[in-house]
C-alpha cells in the first residue's frame, strides 16, 4: 500500500493530514504513534477509505483506493474501530458471521465456505466455547477478540486496528497484542494499528510511523527511530531509553 501526498481536513480550515507520504510494507506490523489530535486515526480512516483525501491518493495493490467498489475493498481490508457496538442480545457466533457479508448476495444463504471461515475465526481467537454467549456477557478483552474474529472471517490480507487496547486492563491489552502478533506471524496478515503506549508499539511493531500536527515526523524500525530526541520532539516529554535482554527497547518518562 502506498500513501502519496495525502491531505485531509474535516472542516476545510485546518489540515488534519498535511501532505502525508508513506508505504505500508506487506506482511509486516506497522504502528502509528503520536500525541492526541496528531492525525493517527485520521490517517487510518483514509487508508481504509472511510475518509476521502482532498489531495493525493492511496494505492492498494496497484489500484487507487477510490476505484474499489465497497465489496471488493471489503475483501482486501478489514477494520476494527476504536469504539464498536452490537445489539446486547447478539451472540458471539452471530456477530462473527457478519464478516462474511462481502461474499454474499442479498438473498444468498450461508455457504460451506462461510461456515468454515466462521469456525476458523472462532478457533483463531479461542472463542469456540463462547460461540453461543451474548456479547453483553463478555469481558472487555473477550469483546475485542470477537471484533477481531469478525474481521478474520472477512478473509482479508490487510487488518487495520484503531487503538485496539483502549479501555482494556493491562492483562487484556497484552492478550490482544499477542493475538495480533500471532496473526501476523502465522497468517502473514499485513497489520496497521494505532497505539498510544510507546513501549507496546516498540515491542509489537516491525515499523513505527511517528506523527505530529498532521505530518509524519519519521518512519522506521523501532530500534532505529525511537530516541529521546524524537520523544521530546513528538510528545514534548523527556524520556530515558533503556534496553532489556528479554523485552528489548523501552522508554521511561522522566519529565517535561
Amino acid at each position: 500500500m502506498e500513501i502519496n501526498n495525502v491531505t485531509y481536513s474535516y472542516d476545510h480550515k485546518k489540515n488534519h493530514l498535511d501532505g502525508v507520504n508513506a508505504e505500508i510494507e506487506l506482511g509486516k506490523i506497522t504502528t502509528i504513534i503520536g500525541p492526541n489530535g496528531c492525525g493517527k486515526s485520521t490517517l487510518l480512516g483514509v487508508i481504509s477509505n472511510n475518509y476521502i483525501p482532498h489531495q493525493g491518493q492511496v494505492i492498494l495493490q496497484g489500484k487507487k483506493l477510490a476505484k474499489y467498489k465497497s465489496k471488493e475493498l471489503a475483501k482486501k481490508v478489514a477494520v476494527v474501530h476504536q469504539q464498536n457496538s452490537a445489539p446486547a442480545d447478539m451472540t458471539v457466533e452471530r456477530l462473527i458471521s457478519y464478516g462474511r457479508l462481502p461474499y454474499k448476495s442479498m438473498f444468498s444463504s450461508t455457504s460451506s465456505k462461510d461456515t468454515e471461515a466462521i469456525e476458523w475465526a472462532l478457533n483463531q481467537t479461542n472463542l469456540g466455547s463462547k460461540r453461543n454467549v451474548m456479547i453483553e456477557a463478555l469481558s472487555g478483552g473477550e469483546r475485542q477478540r470477537v471484533w477481531i474474529a469478525m474481521t478474520l472471517a472477512q478473509s482479508t490480507p490487510y487488518l487495520f486496528l484503531d487503538e485496539p487496547t483502549t479501555y482494556l486492563d493491562i492483562y487484556y491489552q497484552y492478550e490482544i497484542l499477542e493475538l495480533i502478533k500471532r496473526l501476523n506471524v502465522e497468517l502473514g496478515l499485513t497489520i496497521v494499528m494505532v497505539l498510544h503506549d510507546i513501549n507496546q508499539a516498540i515491542r509489537y511493531s516491525d515499523t513505527i510511523i511517528a506523527m505530529k500536527d498532521g505530518k509524519i515526523v519519521t518512519k522506521g524500525k523501532p530500534e532505529q527511530i525511537i530516541t529521546d530526541k524524537l520523544m521530546k520532539e513528538v510528545y514534548g516529554v523527556d524520556v530515558l531509553i533503556k534496553e532489556d535482554e528479554k523485552t528489548g527497547l523501552y522508554t521511561i518518562p522522566v519529565g517535561i
